[in-house]
C-alpha cells in the first residue's frame, strides 16, 4: 500500500518525499523511529505500515499480529506527536468491525459486539491505533485521521501462499494449477524462483514441487480453497486506495469527520471501499475465467470461512467527495495482467544465491506492499 501512495503523490507533483523500507528502518525499534523523526522532521505522515496476512496467518501468529502492530503504531504516532507533525493519516482495516455487524457496516458499528475470532488480535491493534489518533485529537488538538480500507489488491501485492490475503493467494493458486494443467513447467519454476514456498523453489525436484503445491490445494486437476465459498467480500484496487488517502490528506481535517455539535465524539474514522460485494466462490470463478484455467474449483468446508459478510458503508467517504472507479471485474483483469508481465521479467533473471542478476546488473526483489515492510511514508 505504501508504494501505491508514494506513486500517487509523485503523480500529483509532490517531490519532497521521504520513506524507508523495513531493511532501512525497523518500525518496531522505538529508538530508530525517534532518530528518523529527529533527522527528517516531517510535517505530514502517512502510516501505511502493518503486519498483515490472511485467515491462516492471523489464526497461527496471533501474538505477532497484536504485538507488532501495536508497537509500530505506538512508535510512529508517538514520535509524530512529539515532533509536531501537522497531519497524520493512519491506515487501519475493516476487520475492526464486529463479526455480526449490521451490513453494510457504518463507522458507528465499531465496538458494538464481539469481533471475528480468527483476526481478533489484529483487529484490536487497529482499533487501538484509530482510538489513539482520535484521543490525541480530542486532548491535544492534533489533526490525525484514521481510515479503514476494505480488502485491498493490486500491483506489488503479497502472493505468499501462507500469509497473503484471499484475492492474490487465489490468483496465484489458480495460475499455478493452470500451468500444471498445461504441463507448463517453465512458468511453474519461474514462479517458484520468484516466490519460493516453504523453501521449495524452481530448482527443486519435480516431486518436491508437486508435493508442496498439493499441500496448498493446488494440483493438475483442481484447486481446493478454504471454507464454503459463500462469504461475501468487498475489494478495492490498491491504486484507488492510494488516491483516496491522498485526497483525504489534501481535503479532509479531523473536524470534518463528525457532525458539528456532537457531544460524545467517537468513531471519527472513515471507511474506504466500493460499497459493492462478491462471494468468494464468485471471485474464484471470475479468476478462472480471466486465467483460462480448465480444472475444477472445490471448497473445503472443514476450513474456516471467516466473517460471512463484510461490506462497508461508504456514505461518509462519498459525502467528503471521493468515489471509486475500478470495479472487481476490471481489477482482476488488471491484477492478472500485472502478474503475467512481472513473470515475463523474471524470465530474464537467473538465480544467484539469494539475489538475482537482471540484464547483467544486480536487481533486488521489489518490496511487497502488503507484507510488513516498515513503510512509514512521510511527506515534507
Amino acid at each position: 500500500m505504501g508504494s501505491a501512495i508514494w506513486r500517487n503523490l509523485q503523480e500529483k507533483g509532490y517531490t519532497n518525499l521521504t520513506g524507508k523500507s523495513h531493511k532501512e528502518l525497523d518500525l518496531l525499534d522505538g529508538v530508530a523511529v525517534k532518530d528518523f523523526f529527529d533527522q527528517e522532521r516531517p510535517d505530514y505522515v502517512i502510516l501505511a505500515a502493518a503486519h498483515v496476512g490472511g485467515i491462516m496467518a492471523n489464526s497461527t501468529y496471533r501474538a505477532d499480529f497484536i504485538y507488532k502492530n501495536l508497537q509500530i503504531q505506538q512508535n510512529v504516532i508517538g514520535e509524530s506527536f512529539r515532533h509536531g507533525v501537522k497531519k497524520l493519516l493512519f491506515l487501519g482495516s475493516t476487520c475492526i468491525y464486529p463479526r455480526d455487524a449490521q451490513q453494510p457496516m457504518k463507522e458507528d458499528a465499531l465496538l458494538t459486539s464481539p469481533l471475528e475470532y480468527t483476526n481478533e488480535p489484529y483487529a484490536i491493534a487497529k482499533i487501538a491505533g484509530l482510538k489513539m489518533c482520535e484521543s490525541f485529537n480530542l486532548q491535544y488538538g492534533t489533526n490525525y485521521i484514521a481510515v479503514m480500507p476494505t480488502n485491498l489488491y493490486g500491483p506489488n501485492d503479497n502472493f505468499n501462499l501462507e500469509r497473503s490475503h484471499v484475492l492474490p493467494a487465489m490468483i496465484r493458486k489458480i495460475h499455478l494449477a493452470k500451468c500444471l494443467n498445461e504441463d507448463n513447467w517453465e512458468n511453474i519454476r519461474y514462479d517458484l524462483d520468484m516466490r519460493p514456498v516453504e523453501g521449495i523453489n524452481g530448482e527443486s525436484r519435480t516431486e518436491e514441487i508437486l508435493a508442496i503445491l498439493k499441500s496448498y490445494g493446488i494440483s493438475k486437476d483442481g484447486v481446493e480453497l478454504w471454507g464454503t465459498g459463500t462469504p461475501l467480500r468487498e475489494f478495492l484496487w490498491s491504486e484507488e486506495m492510494a488516491d483516496a488517502s491522498v485526497f483525504i490528506m489534501e481535503h479532509v481535517d479531523f473536524k470534518d469527520t463528525y457532525r458539528p455539535g456532537t457531544k460524545e465524539i467517537r468513531n471519527c474514522h472513515i471507511n474506504i471501499g466500493t460499497g459493492k460485494e462478491i462471494s468468494i466462490a464468485g471471485l474464484a470463478h471470475l479468476i478462472v475465467k480471466e486465467t483460462g484455467y480448465k480444472g475444477n474449483i472445490t471448497f473445503n468446508p472443514e476450513k474456516p470461512d471467516g466473517t460471512m459478510r463484510k461490506l462497508t458503508d461508504v456514505t461518509k467517504l462519498h459525502e467528503l467527495g471521493w468515489h471509486h472507479k475500478i470495479d472487481i471485474e476490471e481489477g482482476v483483469h488488471k491484477m492478472y495482467q500485472w502478474y503475467l508481465e512481472y513473470q515475463k521479467e523474471i524470465k530474464n533473471i537467473r538465480v544467484m544465491g539469494n539475489s538475482y542478476r537482471y540484464h547483467g546488473r544486480r536487481h533486488r526483489k521489489p518490496l511487497l506492499a502488503h507484507e510488513y515492510a516498515g513503510m512509514s511514508q512521510t511527506v515534507h
